[in-house]
């Protein structure tokens, strides 16, 4: 297991450009299952998720090719299986993506209940009840895989109970060549829904309203190919303003959409760091040590992101008083809390709140990333610290970060990646 040697204390300076998004890339290369030709695909970054999807790809017959760095070619036109494997639906959360293209290409899927990141419940009932009312029958089997059949699907009219991402993006995917017109009421409305809808279009798909409260979709009969950019990935950007925060720094990010990132922007002011917008970058100068916030309460887009709560607490525990931070959307995700305590934080839990009173400096320890986001708040915790740490885990952040300590040491962070036992 390989795991980050990283020495506190020193700000970060340069201008980075920031990967494409990873829950951008997923479902969309997910929807490439509907092209009956080639789909190009640019910014998109080269991460351990993105291989299980690529594989999963392959399994039902798409030819991938990665033509450099962040330029993938996949080719659909000869697919010839509806079946996922279950070492394959383990591993990722994002693989039930598939079901509602594979739905829409074939009439029919088999898979099993999804892996990922263990932060608490994360239910796919919504997804199922969207599918059942576009004509979707399905059986769960005594084997444990989940057998879905839907050989002519139909408009409907969808009303989610909560705004899911997945869901949302699943019953986009299958209601495209569904027969009239599907409407979806209370659906998420994260970016990473617009750029879907918009890769959809661009094969040929019928798609209002994506990003907004309702979306409405005209069923079509033949869909084409597409090239396509994935947006910028705004929680990796996140991660980045708040290194340089945390560390006293002044970075400017490239390739990045400052809209995206309102709610995370606001909370940095709170905090006495300035964030300068350009059209599409980020000039960040952070102050001789940070400010408490008043309240943090994770939402659904457009409200703060449950992906950006561990990373602010990791700063915020070494603020200048005491900060409340409320997680409203996930019921596992201060599993970083008693890391962070190992590296001398005062934070204490009460259900779903973290009272986070700050100390005047963090010390370097050895601690574990037990998820994706969790392993990048250590990092951000190490890179503000007194001392060496070591985060264990690195695979976790892979997940989603590219390369995460050569981004870091290019604006001189002093980490480095080696095996571990």
């Amino acid at each position: 297991m390989e795991r980050y040697i990283v020495a506190g204390g020193n700000p970060l300076s340069g201008t980075l450009a920031v990967q494409g998004a990873k829950n951008s890339a997923l479902p969309i290369i997910a929807a490439c299952i509907l092209s009956p030709g080639r789909t190009v695909l640019h910014n998109v970054p080269q991460l351990t998720d993105i291989d299980v999807m690529l594989e999963i790809l392959r399994t039902v017959g798409a030819k991938v090719v990665w033509q450099d760095q962040s330029t993938l070619s996949i080719d659909s036109s000869s697919l010839d299986n509806w079946r996922i494997p279950e070492s394959l639906m383990r591993r990722m959360r994002s693989s039930f993506f598939v079901v509602g293209p594979l739905l829409s290409r074939f009439g029919q899927v088999r898979v099993t209940y999804p892996g990922g990141c263990a932060i608490g419940t994360r239910s796919i009932d919504l997804h199922l009840k969207g599918l059942e009312k576009l004509g979707v029958e399905i059986k769960p089997t005594q084997s444990g895989h989940i057998d879905f059949r839907g050989d002519n699907l139909r408009g409907a009219s969808i009303d989610l109970d909560i705004p899911s991402v997945g869901a949302t993006e699943n019953i986009m995917m299958a209601a495209v060549t569904a027969q009239g017109t599907t409407v979806i009421r209370n659906p998420a409305r994260e970016p990473e829904i617009v750029d879907l809808g918009n890769y959809l279009q661009k094969l040929g798909a019928q798609i209002s309203g994506a990003g907004t409260d309702k979306i409405v979709i005209q069923g079509v009969t033949q869909l084409g190919e597409s090239n396509h950019t994935i947006i910028p990935d705004r929680i990796v950007a996140g991660t980045l303003i708040l290194a340089a925060a945390i560390t006293g720094g002044e970075i400017v990010l490239t390739n990045v959409i400052p809209g995206h990132l309102s709610a995370v922007i606001a909370k940095l002011a709170e905090m006495g760091v300035s964030v300068d917008a350009g059209s599409d970058t980020l000039r960040v100068v952070a102050q001789d040590g940070l400010n408490p916030v008043d309240k943090i309460i994770t939402a659904p887009y457009p409200g703060f992101p449950t992906d950006m709560q561990a990373q602010f607490m990791a700063a915020l525990a070494s603020a200048r008083g005491v900060s409340v931070i409320v997680e409203k959307i996930f019921d596992g995700r201060f599993k970083h809390v008693n890391e962070l305590r190992r590296m001398g934080a005062n934070i204490s839990v009460d259900e779903r709140t973290a009272i986070v009173r700050g100390v005047d400096s963090l010390s370097g320890a050895s601690v574990e990333a037990s998820d994706l986001r969790a392993g990048a708040a250590l990092v951000l915790a190490a890179l503000g610290s007194k001392g060496i740490t070591t985060v264990n885990g690195v695979w976790h952040i892979d997940r989603g970060y590219v390369a995460l300590e050569k981004q870091l040491s290019s604006l001189g962070a002093k980490i480095t990646r080696e095996k571990g036992d």
